[in-house]
């Protein structure tokens, strides 16, 4: 038999929770499908167009971050309730509505993705990651890791493979104003040449897609999640715009993916294509550090800065025979996004 601690505690349907903790991805990753369509919220308009967040959105947030702050503590409905500063019944049902999941639910699927990411690290036994993460019994954390993830942690553990890890997205999301920017909001974009080496890029294509909302319309909103259990060239998955002679007949410009290096054998995720990228100069477009809720307007202030740059003024132009990258928005950073370029003939 299984050992089993006696601490637990029980959110609104009785699950068992516990310690844990997960580091939670920010801007980008709003915009999933499942938030844009539940995010269809009443908003209140301030003058010159700013949209401003319910009350509503704001409790369900304030029950996230009370998530994030306290997973490794016992957590049960009448926590999330003081936070979301509603009744336990009217807070379940907000966080429901605004997540698609329930509040047990999503603690479940946070720390086991959180006990995935510690196994692969090699820092942590099977046994402690159940006891840790929250779970009453190793047999219970068994079943449940190998519900979610289509394999034991003990197999994971010794040969990491992707597996489509739980990204939870706070639920504040603004959209941008339509109305000009005045001089003063005018934010600083920093620019700086970057090189980046020959390697392969583990993508997924969608159909027809531009942009993200339609990609996740036609591949589902899972890809990232499975891009971010794998190990990345640079620490991290990507988007990518690609050029014509990456796309396949009937697939789109716009996919998601993981850049490794150009001797990568390893597991390639079922669906997914493998392209070869050759090493090329890019500027790299940095925006200001923002609020979560701001990633638009964030988006938005580097993509008019890519607009009106002359890459010309440093001897370059720009170069479309390679992809466009796109990193995730994470507000510390700024949003990041770069573009390919090669000398001017007259500077080769």
């Amino acid at each position: 038999m299984a050992a089993s601690k006696e601490r637990q505690s029980v959110t609104g349907e009785g699950l068992p929770c516990g310690p844990g903790f997960y580091a939670r991805d920010q801007a980008f990753l709003q915009w999933q499908k499942t938030s844009r369509r539940r995010l269809s919220v009443s908003h209140t308009i301030r003058s010159k167009g700013v949209i401003e967040m319910t009350e509503q959105v704001l409790a369900v947030q304030r029950m996230q971050e009370y998530i994030d702050a306290h997973l490794n503590e016992d957590i049960t409905l009448a926590d999330l309730a003081r936070a979301a500063r509603y009744s336990p019944w009217h807070a379940y049902r907000l966080f429901r509505e605004y997540t698609g999941l329930s509040p047990s639910e999503y603690i479940r699927r946070l720390r086991l993705s959180k006990s995935a990411l510690r196994l692969k690290a090699g820092k942590i036994r099977v046994s402690d990651a159940a006891f840790d993460l929250g779970f009453g019994s190793v047999d219970g954390y068994l079943w449940a890791f190998q519900r979610e993830f289509g394999v034991s942690p003990g197999a994971y553990a010794k040969s990491p493979v992707p597996i489509p890890l739980f990204i939870p997205y706070g639920v504040k999301f603004r959209e941008k104003g339509k109305e000009p920017k005045e001089m003063s909001d005018v934010k600083n974009v920093f620019v700086q040449l970057v090189a980046k080496p020959e390697r392969k890029c583990i993508i997924k294509r969608g159909v027809k897609a531009t942009e993200y909302f339609a990609y996740c319309e036609e591949v589902g909103c899972d890809v990232w999640g499975i891009l971010t259990s794998m190990d990345a060239l640079d620490g991290e998955p990507v988007c990518l715009w690609l050029p014509k002679r990456y796309i396949k007949p009937g697939t789109s410009e716009y996919v998601q993916g993981v850049e490794v290096p150009p001797d990568y054998h390893g597991p390639v995720p079922e669906g997914f294509d493998v392209i070869r990228l050759p090493a090329a100069e890019y500027l790299m477009f940095q925006g200001e550090p923002f609020q979560e809720e701001n990633y638009a307007e964030a988006i938005e202030d580097v993509w008019q800065a890519i607009e009106k740059y002359d890459p010309g003024v440093i001897g370059y132009q720009w170069d479309d025979e390679n992809p466009r990258i796109q990193l995730e928005p994470k507000g510390y950073r700024g949003y990041i996004e770069l573009r390919a370029v090669r000398k001017l003939a007259s500077e080769a």
